[in-house]
């Protein structure tokens, strides 16, 4: 039987190990996968580190994936072919580590649902950082209701607040709400503002200006926005919430929150803050994904509308770096997204 090599989790804690497994066939609604490569998100080192949502061992970790259909199964769209370019969301968060279905390995299984095909004018590095990215910035806009065809013109003047702008969840964001059709405003250091305007931002704010608040404020004032919708990347909750009940208008307004909402965290009248979460019914969940991956970004991909972003950093060492750049991440990066080349 056929073997490949995988950069395999052997126990909560420890470093991985390059080692060959067997490569597994793909079931009717699934895609096998070369591998070609991947890009690093939080939650890979906090399963490697704390053994997070791992069901047991050996397990195979990563989300992030791009490569080349080898095989496909019956049920498979007919544009996933063997040969095609694709981008996929590894669920290895959602199979608690089963190892034929992580991205740290040189062959992956993928759910056919969770897979885009990949433009010739993208190379495999940018299309790995697309889809943690892009199904994170989704799921914020389903936990708070945003309709996936609100279609705003700008004369409705709908605004909608991204502070944490420049990280890779936040620049998604950005770019997912103004495909939708909304005034952004984003917020992030200031050497970053350029960049986030590229991304479809309206207007960019400093979230290290002791007045930062009120100048957005009044920019919105200026421009005659409300602002029932919001979205935290990184963890800007109180100050998100004092923006938001000031422009909210008469209704109630909405804030995702990327990071996860504790005990004691604030609260405001008029606002509820939800964390964002992809739905944990698997048949809703399916849905969001084939939305998001067969439907959605194929498109905006193809009308360029969505670009890879931020900006990567090629790592070397193949499936042997993984843990270096999963400790460098863990160190924290900024508007940076670690690839690496399988």
């Amino acid at each position: 039987m056929a073997t490949h090599l995988a950069a395999v989790a052997t126990g909560k804690a420890q470093p991985l190990k390059v080692q060959e497994r067997q490569t597994p066939k793909p079931g009717p609604d699934e895609l096998l996968l070369e591998v070609k490569s991947i890009a690093l998100n939080p939650i890979d080192w906090k399963m490697r580190d704390f053994g997070f949502n791992v069901a047991g061992y050996p397990a195979v970790l990563g989300s992030d994936i791009s490569g080349v259909v080898l095989e496909a199964g019956s049920n498979s769209p007919d544009v996933f072919k063997p040969g095609s370019r694709v981008t996929a969301f590894a669920p290895a968060f959602f199979v608690k580590g089963s190892p034929d279905y992580g991205a740290f390995q040189k062959r992956a299984v993928v759910p056919a649902m969770n897979v885009t095909p990949v433009p010739d004018h993208i190379t495999f590095n940018e299309a790995a950082t697309l889809p943690m990215a892009v199904a994170t910035a989704w799921a914020g806009f389903e936990t708070i209701g945003i309709s996936r065809n609100p279609s705003y013109l700008s004369s409705d003047k709908e605004g909608i607040l991204v502070w944490g702008a420049s990280s890779s969840v936040g620049g998604m964001t950005v770019q997912v709400a103004k495909t939708l059709g909304f005034i952004v405003y984003g917020i992030a250091s200031a050497k970053r503002h350029e960049y986030i305007k590229s991304l479809g931002a309206s207007r960019v704010f400093d979230y290290k200006d002791a007045g930062v608040e009120e100048a957005i404020i009044q920019a919105a004032r200026e421009d005659g926005l409300t602002f029932q919708f919001g979205y935290d990347a990184v963890g800007a909750l109180e100050h998100c919430l004092n923006v938001l009940k000031v422009l909210k208008g008469s209704g109630t307004a909405r804030l995702a929150s990327a990071p996860p909402l504790k005990p004691g965290d604030p609260t405001a009248e008029g606002i509820d803050t939800k964390f964002v979460v992809a739905s944990l019914d698997a048949k809703e969940r399916a849905k969001q994904l084939s939305f998001i991956f067969n439907v959605w970004l194929k498109e905006k991909l193809e009308k360029r509308e969505i670009v890879p972003s931020p900006k990567i950093h090629l790592l070397d060492g193949g499936l042997r770096g993984i843990d270096r750049g999963l400790d460098t991440l863990k160190a924290g990066v900024s508007c940076t997204k670690l690839v690496l080349e399988i």
